[in-house]
């Protein structure tokens, strides 16, 4: 099987990224715009149901996304890489670390889910659970990870492209998945180089939550605040954080 994905740059540096829950491989805002395609070359892949791929079947897991990552890098010959996940992706980069960790280089975390799952109960459970069928969970959800800052037209578009971009049915069944597998047994001890990124509006994955579910399965990794932005850097504060991501993966 082919998969479409999208390629900006032609760097020596070959670096695979993978989306959030809500996102696609063109969900990345005017952050891409601020990448340096000199020195790195960026592979944008869509998860089976969404964006390009929303009409590949699957089983919508996060171990179905390491192996399509990759077979991705085995199409474009890519022998080693590094990996940058935002949220979900950021679970995503962690199997493919999981099943291929001499192939990796670096790996960077967006906002990242940990590997042991990120457990909601009560009104969150309701929340999150009900966004595959409901717009107005989504557009809530997006309005509390960027906390209560952004305007009503970028939460707007941001809904709706999720909407017209995603399957419901792949939608639910990752969400299932992401928040409730635990894989910490496969990477716990790794001395990869890890940078996290955490927004200081983030009301979901915030610096002490990382802390506490990511620091003790990677020893040497180092989280980096991001002032002024929540859960969506790439759109919050994309020059700043192009230059970070950068400056970490040199």
């Amino acid at each position: 099987m082919t998969i479409s994905h999208r390629l900006l740059g032609s760097g020596e540096h070959q670096v695979i990224v993978l989306h959030d829950w809500f996102g696609t491989s063109a969900g990345w805002g005017p952050f891409l715009d601020c990448l340096d395609p000199a020195a790195f070359s960026y592979a944008f892949l869509d998860y089976r149901g969404y964006g390009d791929r929303a009409d590949v079947p699957g089983e919508y897991t996060v171990a179905e996304i390491a192996q399509d990552a990759l077979a991705l890098a085995d199409q474009l010959g890519w022998r080693t890489f590094s990996l940058v996940g935002h949220s979900m992706g950021g679970k995503a980069v962690q199997r493919v670390l999981a099943e291929a960790p001499h192939r990796v280089r670096k790996l960077a975390g967006i906002a990242p889910v940990p590997a042991t799952g990120f457990p909601l109960e009560g009104d969150a459970y309701d929340l999150f659970h009900g966004a595959a069928e409901q717009p107005a969970n989504r557009r809530a959800i997006l309005d509390m990870v960027t906390g209560h800052r952004a305007g009503a037209v970028w939460l707007d578009r941001m809904t709706a492209q999720s909407v017209a971009l995603s399957r419901k049915e792949a939608f639910a069944a990752y969400l299932t998945d992401w928040s409730t597998q635990d894989f910490a047994a496969k990477i716990t001890g790794s001395t990869l180089p890890v940078r996290l990124f955490a927004g200081e509006h983030d009301a979901a994955l915030s610096e002490a939550v990382l802390r506490a579910t990511w620091l003790p399965h990677y020893p040497q990794a180092e989280i980096e605040v991001l002032p002024a932005s929540g859960h969506y850097p790439m759109y919050e504060v994309p020059v700043a954080f192009a230059a970070a991501l950068e400056a970490f993966l040199r």
